[in-house]
């Protein structure tokens, strides 16, 4: 029985949730998704979390609620299957915003893939299987925003109310393909993800910055601690208040004037009106800062690759690809580029010294090791 998502309940008391989380507890299998507003606020925050078993659907308010802890026991228990579609980022907020932890998961965006799926994205798989339409609309709406109105409640409630009939499909087809153990492998990785806290300068996280001049680059950095500084107070993302191209382009153009400003690409009349002055007198500051004062970007000195590396890594790509077109799987799936490069330069020659190469996983060596090792022996 699909659970039905028409009038999915909405829990905002501490009382209701220690009663769903007893009936959580008592259950073995669980579909699991969350909703944030990453897209409206500084902090991004979970807005919601939407929990279905085989016939009931609920959605948590973690903002109207003091704790969501009765959920960690369910979510985090071991004997307990949590189902997610593209798991990643979610257990890494989960963790981050209440320190739930998932340890048994089943993430039905990695097993699509190793079932050679090209379109893994939810509302492909549920059109293909359930011929379900899952309507977009509410995808980058602001989650934090209540009351919540019916149709966002059922559209956040559609995410989950088929991936366990979903999970059915997908996992009696990777145990015909042999593939479950890969999944399952995969999941324990995505398990153990954490959102990394970001340390240092702003433009470490800033694309495009390490192809900056220093001098450039000794001018982006108060740029972006400006913006950063009018995000917080706005409360909204930074690329929101300005975008990190436009930015980039005045570190390096180094504009004098409010005409030169509003000529850059991105800077809008409001923008020039609001930051136009304090722009300016960033650019003006650090324009001329003597080269002992610049900024520079650190980067990992270049090690020299051993003899015959380009050889061996052209002869084991041009084997992946054959490869992964006999497995019908993505290349960079079944081997991504990382692994071929540190086999190329390392040349293990033996099962065992494949568990050198860091982050290799079991399913690969015992899938292709042997074909791996023959390929850099040659």
């Amino acid at each position: 029985m699909i659970p039905s998502t028409t009038e999915v309940e909405l829990i905002t008391s501490a009382e209701r949730l220690l009663e769903v989380a007893a009936i959580l507890n008592r259950t073995t299998e669980l579909a699991v998704d969350l909703e944030m507003d990453s897209l409206h606020h500084y902090q991004e925050k979970v807005c919601l979390i939407q929990i279905s078993t085989r016939t009931e659907s609920w959605l948590i308010d973690p903002l109207a609620l003091d704790s969501v802890e009765p959920l960690a026991a369910s979510l985090g228990n071991p004997d307990t299957l949590i189902v997610m579609h593209g798991a990643d980022y979610d257990v890494r907020s989960l963790y981050r915003d209440f320190g739930i932890e998932i340890n048994n998961l089943f993430d039905t965006m990695v097993a699509s893939r190793f079932l050679g799926i090209t379109e893994f994205g939810l509302a492909a798989l549920l059109k293909a299987r359930f011929d379900m339409q899952l309507d977009k609309k509410y995808q980058k709406a602001d989650w934090s925003m209540r009351p919540l109105t019916l149709e966002m409640r059922r559209y956040a409630a559609e995410d989950t109310s088929l991936l366990l009939p979903l999970y059915d499909q997908l996992n009696a087809e990777l145990a015909e393909t042999g593939r479950q153990a890969w999944v399952a492998e995969e999941c324990r990785l995505v398990c153990q993800v954490r959102v990394n806290e970001k340390n240092g300068p702003l433009f470490m996280s800033c694309k495009g910055a390490g192809k900056l001049s220093r001098q450039s680059l000794t001018i982006l950095e108060p740029l972006l601690q400006l913006r950063d500084l009018h995000a917080r107070k706005l409360d909204r993302p930074p690329f929101k208040v300005m975008s990190a191209e436009t930015l980039l382009e005045i570190s390096e153009k180094r504009p004098r004037t409010l005409a030169e400003l509003a000529a850059i690409k991105g800077m809008t009349p409001g923008q020039v009106q609001r930051f136009g002055a304090a722009l300016l007198d960033i650019v003006i500051e650090h324009a001329d800062t003597p080269l002992e004062r610049q900024l520079l970007y650190p980067r990992t000195p270049r090690v020299e690759n051993s003899e015959g590396y380009k050889e061996r890594l052209k002869r084991i790509k041009e084997w992946r690809e054959s490869y992964s077109r006999n497995m019908r799987l993505e290349p960079g799936l079944l081997a991504p580029n990382w692994l071929l490069e540190a086999a190329a330069e390392q040349r293990p020659g033996t099962i065992g010294e494949l568990d050198t190469l860091a982050n290799m996983r079991n399913w690969q060596k015992q899938l292709f090791g042997d074909d791996l090792l023959r390929e850099l022996a040659q």
